[in-house]
């Protein structure tokens, strides 16, 4: 099915589990045009993929009061899913799933259930029953959305030992040691109060990683030494234009680098646009190059894919693609939009 000229990709949505809520779509390389080629069901809300090094096998949350986490295989010629079997998650609202650099263990956050999942990994990708898990205490400065611990993203780094789990209802980031299927804590670096932290960015080159902050819409740039699993705060810049006022609609929401590690994107909900960043090169420090607006509301999810930008937007029910200027890294659209409800997470295969 995949041709030379086009990338298939996979979106996640806030579909019910009788209506196919995991969709298979193609991005033409050329034009920028996205299209729709299958979907599966039975599966509840899945908000956010992950797909393994090797490409067979795809995981998804299943965002619902009582989590679930899923495993499809992955067809090698159609990139079509067969369901593996799925796992409780113990944890309302899980919202991220990651896999280890060995494709060995999955890493689940739950952010009403405060908890995070370890998922050992059968030979065929299915999923063992949960080996361990980790419950975050405490509240944040924010009542009407740090009233309790809300991990929202894990991430292993490169190495599989060392994992960090973005809490956004305690402004941390709460680091732990990954040793045969069990998480212990190592410590936890604080973020500013009503920061929000929500997803991580690695630079390709490892020196620095980069903290999107839900609530006060800003990125924090860290200073990364992994060997020590430790991080150091360089810089905090806001997402948003100096010329606007942010109501109580605007939250920050992805972020990524692009693959010459020279732009930061970052998705804004409520200014609805994606703020372009260049990275300065041998300080990894941020520099607010552009905004543009992101073809719809609520751009809660975006991917990087073959030299275009794709941003899904949640509430407007749309994917729309950019093609990215090679020399300054600005996103001109291609006027190609793919209408679908409820899109929110995009993964490339």
């Amino acid at each position: 099915m995949e041709r030379y000229d086009e990338m298939l990709f996979y979106v996640g949505t806030y579909k019910p589990k009788g209506e196919k809520a995991i969709l298979l779509c193609s991005l033409n390389l050329i034009s920028g045009e996205i299209r729709n080629l299958a979907g599966i069901s039975g599966i509840e809300s899945p908000s956010y993929l992950a797909v393994n090094r090797t490409k067979s096998v795809l995981y998804a949350v299943s965002e619902q009061e009582k989590g679930e986490i899923h495993a499809f295989s992955i067809d090698a010629h159609t990139r079509e899913l067969s369901p593996l079997g799925s796992q409780q998650t113990e944890g309302g609202s899980p919202c991220y799933v990651s896999i280890s650099p060995k494709d060995d263990y999955i890493f689940v956050s739950n952010y009403m259930g405060g908890n995070v999942n370890v998922f050992p990994v059968n030979e065929d990708g299915s999923l063992q029953v949960m080996s361990d898990q980790v419950r975050h205490q405490g509240s944040g400065l924010r009542q009407d959305r740090q009233e309790a611990p809300h991990p929202h993203s894990v991430i292993p780094d490169s190495s599989g030992r060392r994992i960090l789990v973005c809490d956004l209802g305690l402004d941390q980031i709460v680091f732990y040691q990954s040793e045969e299927g069990k998480l212990i804590k190592h410590h936890e670096m604080k973020l500013p109060p009503g920061s929000g932290p929500r997803h991580l960015a690695v630079h390709p080159s490892g020196q620095w990683v980069y903290l999107i902050n839900e609530l006060n819409s800003t990125v924090t740039v860290f200073e990364s030494d992994e060997q020590l699993g430790e991080l150091t705060i360089l810089q905090h810049i806001s997402t948003l234009p100096e010329s606007y006022s942010a109501g109580s609609n605007d939250t920050a929401a992805d972020i990524h680098i692009s693959p010459c590690g020279r732009f930061l994107y970052a998705s804004n909900r409520g200014h609805d646009s994606i703020v372009l960043f260049h990275i300065h090169a041998s300080t990894g420090l941020l520099e607010a190059a552009d905004w543009q607006k992101s073809g719809g509301r609520t751009p809660r999810n975006f991917a990087i894919m073959g030299g275009f930008l794709l941003a899904a937007n949640q509430n407007s029910g749309n994917i729309t693609t950019f093609t990215i200027d090679g020399d300054t890294g600005r996103l001109i659209p291609t006027g190609n939009i793919l209408e679908l409800a409820s899109p929110v997470c995009i993964t490339a295969v």
